[in-house]
């Protein structure tokens, strides 16, 4: 039986996100992203089409490694300014039901104590729709902004997120057992204190005291977990924490072998590799014809910056792309940014030379995945190809102009996906960990590390 397509809607509270320039098509609405109006109709849209998710990206810190200055991303909006995620969350969960929503956030600069509550409260609010995409960083910017001179080690990085692991689990599974909320009107006991632990860490990073967590337990405690690491120390993470994997590539023949090293390391662990749903980025412009849907992507390409799409690039990379001709071919660089956006453009595809010229036409429309232009019937032909190419479970649909994209999504393709059986009819009930992994699932369970902290279980 073939896979059902999942999709998830791929933003950032920011101007244009993955395609630099494009805010300036009249169609876009991505320069009102500092308004609530922007986000409700968007969150609208997504639950019309039966998203998954919005999966919103956020980056501490400013573009700054190309001509070593932010001034190329303030000049083209490159992801600056952005603002916190997190707050956008509790408003459009307000006007949508079912919509899931998993939100960056980086754990090298918050401790893990009130980042914590943070989660907690929006499981609540949401009805337990939250998930975290977890990272930690790739920009020295990000730590010169919180009092460091650079980011720490790449791998060092990851070191410290298992541990910053250990205490969210610790907070959100170990500290109330589920009985203990009573809410008793009669004797006024709102908790039973005795079912409410103390919870105590000394690491090498993270100390925490003999104290409680501030939340009463949330419909999932621990919310779904997103990672996007493809390096050899990301997939070691990934395979210990990840429920869901973001992935971006350019080609199926990038992602499929990521894909797979995921599921084999997840294994290892002992965990079921088919129950880790990886998503893939990708771009999709539609038309009712082949003609239009190629006419509106040459009519978007008319808007790419090409100054912003190099000052995304040498953000990802840590590389400088100021100094480099347009025809120089890009070579490997290992350095503490991120290693995929590099590794895409050098070492992943051997049979395949980039130049800087091919970098500025790649990032331009849709950041670090492919793009997909055609009818519905014919992009939907592309996606399966691609599910059945790379094994993964979803897409993070980036945009090129928003909200109109989406809305093309939600009233040209999803009919089509579902008319072949491969997309829900409608939404299942229950959490975001229900409606991804089936009912009765709103919790983490072993082998994963989270349950084995977990107090008082009465399920």
């Amino acid at each position: 039986m073939a896979k059902e397509i999942r999709l998830n809607a791929f933003a950032m509270n920011c101007v244009a996100h993955q395609s630099p320039g494009l805010w300036t098509h009249p169609r876009d609405r991505t320069a009102e992203y500092n308004r609530l109006p922007y986000w409700i109709d968007l969150a609208r849209t997504l639950e019309r089409g039966r998203f998954d998710g919005l999966f919103l990206a956020d980056v501490l810190g400013v573009y700054d490694v190309y001509g070593n200055s932010p001034d190329a991303a303030l000049r083209n909006a490159a992801q600056t300014p952005s603002n916190e995620p997190l707050l956008l969350l509790s408003a459009m969960a307000a006007v949508t039901q079912n919509l899931g929503f998993g939100v960056t956030s980086n754990l090298s600069f918050e401790p893990p104590y009130p980042f914590a509550r943070r989660m907690s409260t929006l499981d609540h609010l949401t009805e337990g729709r939250i998930g975290w995409n977890v990272v930690t960083g790739y920009l020295d910017s990000a730590a010169r902004g919180a009092g460091k001179d650079k980011q720490t080690g790449h791998d060092d990085r990851y070191d410290i997120a298992d541990e910053y692991m250990e205490v969210v689990y610790k907070l959100w599974e170990g500290s109330w057992e589920d009985a203990a909320v009573l809410r008793d009107r009669k004797r006024g006991i709102f908790t039973d204190p005795g079912k409410v632990h103390r919870v105590n860490h000394d690491g090498a990073n993270y100390r925490i005291n003999n104290t409680i967590h501030l939340s009463e337990p949330s419909p999932q405690r621990t919310p779904v977990l997103y990672q996007a690491g493809t390096s050899p120390r990301g997939r070691q993470f990934a395979a210990r924490h990840a429920e869901c994997v973001f992935m971006s590539g350019p080609s199926a023949k990038v992602i499929a072998p990521r894909v797979s090293a995921i599921r084999q390391e997840a294994a290892a662990l002992g965990r079921n590799p088919a129950e880790i749903l990886m998503f893939s980025m990708m771009t999709i412009i539609l038309g009712r014809t082949e003609a239009e849907a190629k006419e509106k992507y040459a009519d978007y390409r008319r808007h790419i910056s090409p100054e912003g799409a190099l000052a995304l690039m040498s953000g990802w990379t840590g590389v400088d792309f100021s100094g480099y001709d347009l025809d120089q071919q890009v070579r490997h660089v290992q350095n503490d940014a991120g290693r995929s956006a590099m590794d895409n453009v050098t070492r992943a595809d051997p049979d395949r030379i980039w130049t800087v010229r091919d970098v500025i036409e790649h990032v331009g429309i849709g950041g670090a995945g492919p793009v997909v232009v055609g009818t519905p019937e014919m992009v939907a032909d592309k996606i399966e190809q691609w599910f059945e190419a790379t094994d993964v479970d979803g897409l993070n649909v980036a945009f090129a102009i928003s909200p109109g994209d989406f809305e093309d999504i939600a009233d040209m393709l999803v009919p089509e996906l579902t008319k072949r059986g491969r997309y829900k009819p409608d939404y299942a009930k229950g959490t975001l960990r229900e409606k991804l992994f089936g009912a009765g699932r709103a919790r983490l369970g072993a082998p994963h590390p989270a349950a084995g902290y977990r107090v008082g279980k009465t399920g």
